[in-house]
């Protein structure tokens, strides 16, 4: 899972990126409105937590220019507003779920989960994914297609688990690069074809079809009907 947090008070994303460092969870951090609506509309994230009150668009704007985009993300919105008509409000901009600060950071934390949930078919616990005969554990951090272990470096599995949260749709070699290699400008896009053969080499078991398709023009997808 990759989370986008979008928070203008630095103390507390600092605290944030703690609880999500320690869970082992990715993340990227934006501090004002309009630099967060571009990471999100990259297309890369499972959640965004968003403020309500942020520099340049506030936290209901992004959520209706996301929703407009169709992005399949799910949204949460941090505020001090408690009052019923503000969390009417903030849910019908289009935001998915409504924490009132301050608040403790497991609850912050179950509600990431259970939007992670709600939002990826892939998901069958919070520590699991399955596609066909690929299960990744991910609390255990171990790999099985087909009941045979299979063992990934960092990078092949931050790949691979991308693949199984968007299983079926098509990701583009710049989708994938912002996904798995942060942004980092230095990488090149052909990285993507070559971690895409490695990853190949080790689930194309005997008698197992390969799960990961190219699409010409675009990028890969995750096969659902042959993983």
């Amino acid at each position: 899972m990759r989370i986008l947090i979008i928070e203008d008070d630095q103390r507390l994303t600092r605290l944030i990126a703690k609880v999500l460092d320690e869970e082992h969870i990715a993340y990227d951090i934006a501090h004002d409105g309009d630099s967060g609506l571009e990471l999100a509309l990259r297309g890369i994230h499972d959640v965004a937590v968003i403020d309500w009150m942020l520099p340049g668009r506030d936290g209901p704007s992004i959520c209706r220019a996301i929703r407009a985009a169709h992005l399949p993300i799910a949204l949460m919105l941090l505020t001090a507003r408690g009052q019923i008509e503000d969390r009417v409000s903030g849910l019908d901009s289009g935001a998915d779920d409504y924490l009132v600060k301050p608040f403790a950071f497991d609850e912050l934390l179950a509600r990431i989960r259970a939007l992670g949930r709600r939002f990826s078919p892939t998901a069958v616990n919070d520590g699991e994914l399955r596609i066909g005969n690929l299960v990744m554990d991910i609390v255990a951090h171990s790999l099985r297609r087909a009941d045979q272990r299979i063992e990934l470096s960092k990078t092949e599995w931050d790949l691979l688990e991308m693949l199984m949260r968007h299983a079926g749709q098509a990701l583009t070699r710049q989708q994938i690069l912002d996904y798995v290699w942060s942004y980092d400008k230095q990488v090149k896009p052909e990285l993507v074809d070559v971690y895409i053969s490695y990853l190949r080499q080790k689930l194309n078991l005997p008698l197992l079809s390969d799960p990961i398709r190219t699409v010409r023009g675009v990028g890969y997808a995750l096969d659902t009907d042959h993983a």
